[in-house]
């Protein structure tokens, strides 16, 4: 769903084969038959774009956390264990990652019942950890922060660590193409600080239009990621003062370019931004996850929440400035990057093993 997972699971994948190791990434939603997944797919997309009311209350259903049963993801899930059993033998697979919670759901369901031969390590790859990434057949779980580990460990009763975002190391690093994406925003809007909106790799938010025409009117140049969605696109690009883009390939040296990240999903972007150095505003976030993730980040200091539009352009003044402000929430942010997550997987996959 969307492009974080895939981006996750991809930075993992290349720090192994960097190693020298072999690893393979699969989207769990082919693995499903009866183009199940697709349906699903296009089904969650349109419900976050067009029909947010509906995505939340599906998400206050089956994956806001708290007590109580409802209902499970395990059932569309194990549709997929045959597949992925056989590509796990095929491959003489040593430990298999979901990055994605339908993914722990399938590798819990066949840990449970002894169909999955090797370690199912989950590295759950949001802030707010819904219900529907806790499966306790799974043999081990990976967070970004201590808080999300100890929540999963209280649910599960099964072992949990931290080891933090998982980013590619160019966002760490000056990244050469910073100073294209300044000139390009020095034409656009000259004199004005940039500042970057992402709707994500489909192009959603709540009120979008609203946010940019805030922002160009108290001094910034939003810069606004569209992702695949040109009609989102189309219509920013007719507000003056904003910069629409479309697929961006070069993030690194976008997010070095401009000095806040205006963030409504606490997503894979969010991350990256932190890794950059970037300070994050949460403002507007999308229902369900979004919101959750959103008020997890700005509960560990990670993020500064902006409740209206005065508080927003409050937060961006400050945090764009330089200054002790911008310094201790840059620290914040870059503080969450802690362990190596492929280092940590084969530990827990090791120390599975030796308990056999």
């Amino acid at each position: 769903m969307g492009a974080g997972h895939d981006t996750v699971a991809e930075e993992l994948a290349r720090r192994v084969r960097e190693r020298g190791g072999e690893a393979r990434i699969v989207d769990v939603l082919t693995l499903l038959p009866y183009g199940l997944g697709g349906a699903l797919r296009l089904f969650y997309r349109g419900s976050v774009r067009h029909f947010p009311w509906a995505y939340a209350a599906l998400y206050g259903l089956f994956l806001r956390p708290g007590p109580g049963r409802r209902p499970s993801g395990t059932p569309l899930a194990r549709l997929a264990g045959d597949r992925l059993r056989e590509l796990a033998d095929r491959m003489g697979a040593d430990v298999v990652v979901p990055v994605f919670h339908l993914g722990a759901q399938l590798t819990g369901h066949l840990r449970a019942r002894g169909l999955l031969g090797v370690p199912s390590v989950v590295l759950v790859i949001d802030f707010a950890v819904h219900r529907q990434w806790l499966h306790p057949g799974n043999d081990h779980c990976l967070c970004l922060t201590d808080d999300a580990a100890r929540e999963v460990r209280r649910s599960t009763g099964r072992p949990a660590g931290t080891c933090g975002p998982v980013v590619a190391p160019e966002f760490f690093a000056d990244a050469p193409g910073a100073d294209e994406w300044r000139r390009l925003f020095d034409r656009h809007g000259p004199g004005r600080t940039p500042v970057l909106l992402s709707g994500g790799a489909w192009g959603v938010g709540s009120r979008l239009p609203a946010t940019v025409r805030t922002l160009a009117g108290g001094g910034f140049l939003p810069v606004v990621l569209c992702g695949d969605n040109a009609r989102l696109r189309r219509e920013l690009t007719a507000v003056p003062g904003v910069l629409a883009l479309g697929w961006v390939t070069d993030m690194p040296g976008l997010l070095h370019a401009v000095r806040a990240l205006v963030d409504n999903a606490a997503g894979q972007t969010a991350v990256q931004a932190l890794a950059a150095g970037l300070p994050v505003v949460g403002h507007r976030p999308i229902p369900g996850h979004g919101a959750d993730g959103v008020r997890r980040m700005a509960a560990l200091g990670v993020s500064e929440p902006a409740e209206d539009d005065t508080a927003l352009l409050g937060a961006l003044r400050r945090l764009t400035a330089p200054g002790p402000d911008r310094r201790r929430r840059i620290a914040a942010g870059r503080a969450l990057f802690t362990d190596d997550a492929v280092t940590r997987v084969t530990d827990a996959a090791d120390a599975v093993r030796a308990r056999r």
